[in-house]
């Protein structure tokens, strides 16, 4: 290990204090509500991304009693396009049981906070830090790297040995004194100067007792999980519209890929659509019509979907299990969740009506 964690933290900090971010919008009125939601909202996403979403999610739910109160899919048509929907599910779940059992009050113990879904070790230490200035260290991506680094620690930090190594880093070096500014200058130093391609190693603090600067390897630290082929899952899309011009969307199960949100009825082979709108809807329609299909990458599998654009030859065509499957006037907000594929072919149908041509 080089240096001793006070050299280290204490660097450091007179780094944040000339160039760490200030003026973040979770930084300002700390509650521990406010740090929770930044926080679950930073997981796998970056800050420019999560800000916008951040503050119009703060408007709808000031408080963890309102977002507890709230209905899911709420919350959900707020996060649409955030992606990784479990921590849109796992926020209402943990608002339930705060508001509930702990009277709105967040726990101040790393136990209790690692009891609520969602939060893992990091979120809690982090949550415990900037909201309690309580010292519990942190291991995010951006601690990873810079951890690694500093003291060339090899292998993919995915690893139980690598991230027990890493683990023992952050507690040696995070302080007793100043730990939320210290949590959130760690963020900011893998975030703005100990970035993952071409880091900016002549302004980190801790250049002089950095291994991977002393021997000019950085891009070796932290080591990469190898690398897999995702696999290819294919899926049709049923854009089926009604006389009336409304389009027929089908909830989610509430768990699994895009739990709990709105989507079209779906299927894996498109042979015989009508037949398949038959069985599965009791509708009859018109003959489809394949739109252009695309890809939707997730973590760990392409999806190609097949938009295929049809129309019902009822009139009157009647809603399938209320609850399940909804008539949605294309041309009105939609005001719950959605993936952002659906979002983008809800807009491909607007456009459509609005000019006739896709």
């Amino acid at each position: 290990m080089n240096g001793t964690g006070d050299t280290f933290s204490n660097s450091v900090l007179a780094w944040f204090d000339e160039h760490g971010r200030m003026g973040l919008p979770w930084q300002q009125n700390r509650t521990a509500y406010r740090i929770w939601v930044s926080e679950i909202m930073l997981q796998q996403t970056q800050v420019a991304t999560v800000i916008p979403y951040y503050l119009r999610f703060l408007q709808h739910f000031p408080s963890v009693q309102s977002l507890a109160a709230a209905p899911l899919d709420e919350l959900l048509h707020l996060w649409t396009g955030l992606g990784y929907y479990a921590r849109a599910r796992n926020l209402h779940k943990t608002a339930g049981i705060v508001a509930g059992q702990w009277g709105g009050e967040f726990p101040r113990e790393l136990e209790a906070m690692l009891s609520l879904p969602g939060i893992g070790r990091s979120t809690a230490g982090a949550i415990l830090a900037l909201a309690y200035d309580a010292r519990h260290p942190i291991l995010d991506g951006n601690v990873k790297r810079v951890l690694a680094r500093y003291a060339a620690i090899s292998g993919w930090p995915g690893e139980m040995a690598v991230a027990k190594q890493l683990w023992a880093l952050a507690e040696a070096y995070t302080p007793w004194h100043r730990v939320a500014d210290y949590t959130q200058a760690m963020m900011d130093l893998g975030a703005t100067v100990c970035l993952r391609s071409k880091p900016r190693c002549g302004q980190c603090p801790v250049q002089n007792a950095c291994r991977a600067r002393q021997t000019d390897s950085w891009q070796d630290y932290p080591g990469k999980k190898t690398a897999k082929t995702l696999p290819v899952q294919a899926k049709t899309f049923l854009l089926l519209t009604d006389a009336q011009g409304r389009v027929l969307l089908e909830k989610r199960p509430p768990t699994g890929i895009w739990g709990g949100l709105w989507s079209f009825p779906e299927f894996a082979a498109a042979d015989d659509i009508p037949s398949w709108c038959r069985h599965e809807l009791a509708l009859d329609i018109h003959d489809p019509v394949p739109w252009q299909g695309f890809r939707h990458t997730f973590s760990h599998f392409h999806l190609d979907i097949q938009p295929v654009r049809a129309q019902v030859k009822d009139r009157q065509a009647q809603v399938m299990e209320p609850g399940r499957f909804i008539w949605y006037k294309a041309d009105q907000e939609w005001r719950q969740g959605v993936s952002a594929p659906v979002a983008r072919l809800l807009q491909d149908i607007r456009n459509e009506k609005i000019t006739g041509v896709r």
